[in-house]
């Protein structure tokens, strides 16, 4: 996947000057990407290509700054996010990025991956009642589980 986000990258580049350099930062160039995508009215098969690159891209910022590594989903994932691959976190939870630049295309601003970086990096697994540590979000996943928030 670091290959395909770094053939995104020199392609996207090359030819608009952005600046993804793979910052928490150029998630902000990713939701405005995918803003103006959804504003061209074209429909999602029309730009899936490049959904998926950045969607690519957004999963390997998570590698590089938030610790994640790629996995591939078992058959169960696949079927709920529809999607090949995720990532998992140093704490164990795994994440779906190709499927939220999805979501920004289809459901806009709400579901900025900039904000959403910001929320989930730094959190710690949460432990039994009453021991320290932030509690279980809705929809995520421990490790072997999966949750479509990303």
């Amino acid at each position: 996947m670091r290959q395909h986000a770094a053939r995104f990258v020199r392609d996207v580049t090359a030819r608009n000057r952005l600046p993804l350099d793979y910052s928490v930062a150029s998630l902000r160039v990713v939701d405005f990407i995918v803003d103006g995508l959804r504003r061209s009215g074209r429909d999602h098969a029309a730009v899936g290509r490049v959904l998926f690159g950045l969607g690519v891209y957004a999963g390997e910022v998570l590698v590089r700054r938030a610790g994640a590594a790629w996995v591939e989903f078992d058959q169960g994932q696949r079927e709920l996010f529809g999607q090949p691959v995720g990532v998992r976190m140093p704490d164990g939870r795994v994440w779906n990025p190709l499927g939220k630049v999805v979501k920004r295309f289809e459901a806009g601003e709400r579901e900025s991956l900039r904000t959403f970086y910001l929320q989930l990096h730094g959190r710690e697994r949460a432990g039994p009642p009453g021991s320290p540590g932030l509690p279980r979000r809705s929809g995520c996943a421990e490790a072997g589980g999966a949750t479509d928030e990303l």
